[in-house]
């Protein structure tokens, strides 16, 4: 389950626990939007635990590139470029 998912499931059990007043015979609304809220919040929580080990941002994983530009002496640039993973 992704994030996005994850946020509208929570989002739908949050209308249906909190905005939704009508009052039904054998299913209870109420109950449905609190299980919609918490796998919500469950598959939220697991999907940027799986984000952050896969990558996301920032935690140093994958392709860096350096670039080093040092002057020359001569007025010009000498620009060396260096990619590793």
């Amino acid at each position: 389950m992704g994030i996005s998912s994850s946020l509208i499931l929570f989002a739908v059990g949050a209308v249906l626990r909190f905005a939704i007043s009508v009052t039904t015979s054998g299913v209870d609304i109420h109950t449905i939007g609190v299980i919609l809220m918490i796998v919500g919040a469950v598959g939220f929580v697991v999907s940027l635990f799986y984000w952050s080990s896969w990558g996301g941002f920032g935690n140093g994983a994958g392709y860096h590139r350096q670039r080093r530009v040092t002057p020359d002496g001569a007025g010009g640039y000498v620009e060396e470029d260096r990619g590793h993973f």
